[in-house]
């Protein structure tokens, strides 16, 4: 098996799963309501908004459905959020397609094992510390992070300095920021 860090300078895009990923696995069902509530990791945020500044295409597949996952993620933080995933393998052979990349670009991370058949024909397959023992098993790299705390921002931040990107000029991420906002705002605040 190739060294990950020798596969880190391929990367232009990264998917990722959301439970057990991006957040702990711990979800929370309002009782009144039904609503899942999920809490999420402000380092993973940044890093993903330094790797989508950086020109790295960025999706969501997840088997999960809820208004706050897309809310957290698009357009912010990822260009699409594909939820209810039953067979994650052909969506992400589909986005792919559409980014025109390859698959052997693409980083992605799952924890459980519907992440299985994506990580076995992803370009570098991520796993977080807590993941599965059957995912483990074909990851090329296992964060020393677990779910929820880290393991997203340490992916991107090897990624982007494997490849001399991993830097913040504070004008640009201000000006960034503002423009992303206005969109987001457009989209959830239809008043």
């Amino acid at each position: 098996m190739t060294n990950y860090k020798v596969k880190l300078k391929n990367i232009k895009a990264f998917a990722f799963d959301v439970d057990g990923v991006l957040t702990d696995g711990s979800i929370i069902c309002m009782p009144e309501t039904g609503d899942l509530v999920r809490t999420f990791n402000a380092k993973d945020g940044l890093g993903m908004r330094l790797a989508y500044m950086s020109g790295y295409t960025l999706a969501i597949l997840t088997g999960g459905q809820s208004d706050s996952i897309l809310k957290r993620f698009y357009p912010v933080l990822a260009h699409e959020v594909i939820q209810n995933v039953q067979d994650k393998a052909p969506v992400f052979e589909d986005f792919c397609k559409r980014h025109n990349l390859y698959a052997s670009e693409v980083a992605y991370v799952g924890d459980d094992l519907p992440d299985i058949p994506v990580l076995k024909i992803c370009g570098l397959a991520v796993c977080p510390s807590d993941a599965v023992a059957e995912v483990k098993s074909v990851c090329d790299f296992v964060s020393q992070f677990p779910g929820g705390r880290g393991c997203v921002r340490d992916l991107i931040e090897q990624v982007l300095k494997a490849q001399g990107k991993w830097t913040l000029d504070a004008s640009a991420y201000q000006a960034w920021r503002r423009a992303i906002d206005k969109e987001y705002f457009k989209i959830y605040n239809k008043r």
